[in-house]
């Protein structure tokens, strides 16, 4: 898929494998001081504890919304996921923000729609996105989303200028490597990103 941004995400909202230009869209979220060790990002805590995740995303408001009511669900099927509740308790101990969307007890599931962001590199850009959920492991969910733009618009002028960046030598790179990955994602990780 080289005019698709495609990544997998497990429950928590990890980002555990892109493909060369999801990492090119996902950019400020990889070089965010909030990414782990191994530099794999987690969507919730750039968008609550990145201060350049209100500039980065269009509509900060209803992306924390959503992320909060996704993390929900995911506390309701995983209960007893200790890195789930370890990351519920930074965001609350961390945003004020968070806290009073997780009061609100708000559940969601992932369904496709339009994102728009302020692309540091790109400008403006808004995508279609569509997430599908894989069934990987017993233990945890794992969704697969793609992002497309439209065809003959601006945006896919620009997802185009991305992908070209992400392909020259000094780009994004296009996988997580192996290390990056959960320890419990190995038993099912073949190694292999969304291409």
């Amino acid at each position: 898929m080289t005019l698709s941004a495609a990544f997998v995400t497990n429950g928590r909202l990890d980002i555990v494998a892109t493909n060369a230009l999801a990492r090119a869209v996902l950019s400020p979220m990889f070089h965010s001081d909030t990414a782990d060790d191994q530099g794999r990002p987690n969507c919730a805590r750039y968008y609550f504890l990145d201060p350049g995740a209100r500039h980065f995303v269009a509509d900060w408001d209803q992306a924390v919304t959503i992320t909060t009511a996704l993390l929900r669900a995911e506390a309701g099927r995983y209960p007893n996921d200790r890195a789930l509740r370890e990351l519920i308790g930074e965001l609350s101990t961390l945003s004020t923000e968070f806290r009073t969307l997780w009061a609100a007890h708000d559940v969601r599931i992932h369904h496709g729609g339009v994102k728009s962001f302020h692309h540091p590199d790109a400008g403006p850009l808004e995508l279609t996105y569509q997430p599908l959920d894989l069934p990987l492991s017993t233990r945890e969910a794992h969704s697969l989303t793609i992002y497309t733009a439209e065809p003959g618009t601006p945006d896919e002028d620009r997802l185009k200028l991305l992908a070209s960046l992400a392909a020259t030598p000094n780009g994004p790179r296009a996988r997580l490597s192996p290390s990056a990955a959960d320890p419990r994602d190995r038993a099912t990780d073949t190694g292999d990103a969304p291409e």
